[in-house]
């Protein structure tokens, strides 16, 4: 069991490590700004409560030194600077690092960070007259400007299984000033109804102390979301006479102790309040309603925010979604084979029961993928401290703008995502900002700006990565490509086709290695990591004005809608996404074109003859099909001998034996139980392309 609770507390910690880095970041942008302030100080607050509970005590102790900057930076006696950035972000990175080995007893805070955080801390905030600051950085209890609060905490039955351990909650409470705690056990029961793992205890605590209630509530910060707290600050009257506080039954009543009725019941004896005031012509009838109505409106209130604040949000394992979609595909692939049987005689019933099924699981299949599908901002948010190290290790002053962090793509596609746009990245700074100086020659900014966003376009998501550097040397990339014998010294190319020569393995027209480039090994990374996701990249680049890189990524990798066709005896299935159209050609026009191409409404079309590709045999129909597909922002023709319609299209990834195949992304079982495999229509035509219109390996049979 404390396997489980490990992993809950290091998942919610790097959660927070994120918020934290996220914060950091932007307090360096706007200083000014209180809001980020407060964030960080609420992450380091959280772990370091939650760190301590579980027993971690190395970060608990990192997060409470860190937290004490922090809340010396909200009083106001420590200012925002880079140093504190710096130092925040060594303290993340050195948590993040605690974290991953959470087990080993070796595990040690680096003595130089704590001194750094003390003496940011002693320098500035120390008091008039040598004293030192307390270990929260605020000021010691003094007896002026105290307030009593009531605070009652009650947890949920289940909080124990998350970890919430209260002692610890009432020993940071006895930290802050004069505290009295009462533990209500009448709710625990016999010992055979007895369950360690449920909480049937809540806590009253009465605490005399000059901090706010604000401060109170953070103690309670990571387990207010799962529990009932009220913190009332108690008013004191200065009457000199003991029955000046509050009554008995009003302070009972208000605990939660009794209730109204049955407070009533017992005064029954003797007249209400309200009635004896009405009678005594202190009050009017209709004032005591009103005071009635208040009390009531204002409980009422309370009670709607309490629910309105729980968190509605339930954690799940991400492979438990995985498992839920697999299911769905499954569904899928069923619901295919029932829709086959339910064309065939005397199936009538059954094709009602088979439209009604393929309803319910398109809701089902579309709620199922919207579980999956998170904000490409929790990508980019990671960024920027990549953005922010790079361009100081290079000298370089970037500006990160992000565009469209709402855009929305599926989780398994963000995390296979991350890699190839941090090579993007690099590659941007590296080689397309150039240093303050030279732009400042060039009459640029010294600062160069680097700017991320996410477009949605039908079922793809177009992330653009574009600087306002240098631009390609397509001078520099055309000499090392004759170099390494990819063209002919005097081969006309395209500065489009020669921008594709960056994604070449080891392909780079830097002369000396780095640490950062040199080697050709990063944007082969990013072409390979695309493709593996069934998208696309090209380059934009213009001398002197910048280069943008544009991926075009689907939505999810799971279950797609396709185009089912048949060529020969086989069927194959091109995703729809890629489709611009299906035209028809007889043989007359194909056999008389001896370009390979056809007339698109006045535009020529490039077409591959896919019987010939795959050596497809059977008689060839008189008219053919055309499906029309988007190549790297090209039109082209694959000429198919029957368009069959579409087709929900469940992607299984291909075995080791057909990994040397070319063109193909998966395959997906037909409603007959057959294999049709998913064309894969831009690297197919490439590899095309490049065997100069051979056929590539035979297709073997379903």
């Amino acid at each position: 069991m404390r396997d489980r609770y490990i992993d809950i507390f290091r998942e919610e910690a790097r959660e927070l490590l994120e918020i934290l880095e996220e914060a950091l970041l932007e307090l360096e942008e706007t200083p000014a700004d209180t809001e980020p302030v407060a964030r960080a100080f609420r992450a380091l607050h959280t772990i370091k409560g939650s760190g301590a509970m579980f027993g971690f005590k190395n970060i608990a102790a990192l997060a409470h030194e860190m937290e004490a900057v922090f809340q010396a930076v909200r009083a106001g006696r420590v200012a925002v600077s880079r140093n504190l950035v710096d130092m925040g972000l060594a303290v993340r990175d050195c948590m993040r690092t605690l974290l991953e080995d959470l087990e080993s007893e070796a595990q040690e805070v680096p003595a130089d960070l704590l001194n750094d955080m003390r003496s940011l801390l002693g320098t500035s905030a120390a008091p008039q007259g040598g004293g030192q600051p307390s270990p929260s950085g605020e000021e010691p209890h003094g007896s002026s400007g105290e307030t009593t609060y009531r605070i009652r905490f009650t947890p949920s039955p289940t909080s124990y299984t998350r970890g919430v351990n209260p002692v610890f909650l009432t020993d940071e409470l006895r930290e802050m000033g004069k505290c009295f705690v009462v533990a209500h056990a009448d709710r625990i029961p016999s010992l055979p109804e007895f369950d360690v793992e449920r909480c049937y205890t809540s806590w009253d605590v009465i605490l005399t102390t000059e901090k706010g209630a604000a401060a109170i509530r953070d103690v309670f910060i990571f387990v207010e979301d799962d529990a009932e707290l009220v913190i009332d600050a108690l008013s004191e009257v200065d009457s000199g006479e003991e029955s000046a506080y509050k009554r008995l039954g009003e302070i009972l009543m208000e605990r939660g102790n009794i209730s109204s009725d049955e407070l009533n019941a017992v005064l029954r004896e003797q007249e209400l309040l309200g009635e004896m005031l009405v009678e005594r012509g202190l009050v009017r009838d209709g004032a005591v309603d009103a005071a009635l109505m208040e009390q009531h409106v204002m409980r009422e209130r309370l009670k709607e925010r309490r629910e309105r604040d729980e968190s509605r949000v339930v954690r799940v394992p991400s492979q438990k979604l995985d498992k839920l979609v697999d299911l769905v595909g499954e569904l899928v692939t069923v619901q295919a084979q029932l829709a086959q049987h339910s064309t065939g005689e005397g199936a009538a019933n059954l094709r009602g029961v088979s439209e009604q099924m393929e309803s319910l699981i398109t809701e089902l299949h579309d709620n199922a993928m919207s579980l999956r599908m998170v904000p490409i901002g929790s990508l980019f948010g990671k960024f920027r401290r990549l953005v922010r190290d790079l361009s100081s290790e290079l000298g370089r002053e970037v500006a990160f703008v992000t565009e469209g962090e709402e855009t929305e793509l599926d989780k398994n596609v963000i995390e296979r995502l991350n890699e190839p746009l941090v090579h993007v990245i690099r590659n941007c700074i590296d080689h397309g900002i150039e240093p303050p100086d030279v732009r400042e020659g060039k009459g640029k900014p010294r600062q160069g700006t680097l700017r991320v966003q996410a477009i949605h376009s039908g079922s793809h998501v177009v992330v653009v990565v574009g600087d306002d550097g240098a631009g390609l040397d397509f001078a520099s990339i055309r000499q090392r490509a004759v170099q390494e014998g990819l063209i002919a010294p005097d081969a006309p190319v395209h500065e489009q086709e020669l921008s594709q020569f960056i994604f070449a393995q080891g392909f780079s027209t830097v002369r000396s290695v780095s640490e950062v480039s040199g080697r050709g090994v990063g944007m082969d990374v990013v072409k390979k990591g695309v493709e593996s996701l069934r998208g696309t990249v090209e380059v934009q680049s213009e001398e002197g004005k910048g280069t943008a890189f544009i991926l075009r990524l689907p939505l999810t990798v799971a279950i797609i809608e396709g185009l089912l066709v048949r060529v020969g005896p086989e069927r194959f299935v091109f995703p729809l996404a890629s489709v611009e159209e299906c035209i028809e050609v007889s043989q007359v026009e194909m056999s008389s074109d001896l370009r390979r191409l056809l007339s698109l409404r006045g535009h020529p079309l490039p077409y591959v003859v896919l019987r010939e590709v795959f050596g497809s045999n059977g008689s060839v129909p008189l008219v053919q099909q055309v499906v029309v597909s988007n190549v790297g922002g090209d039109e082209v023709g694959f000429v198919v001998d029957e368009v069959i319609g579409e087709h929900h299209t469940v992607i299984k990834p291909l075995g080791a034996a057909f990994k040397k195949m070319q063109g193909f992304s998966g395959a997906t079982i037909l409603g007959d139980g057959s294999i049709a495999l998913i064309i894969d229509a831009a690297r197919l035509y490439e590899h095309l392309d490049n065997s100069k219109g051979g056929a590539c390996e035979r297709v073997p049979s379903g």
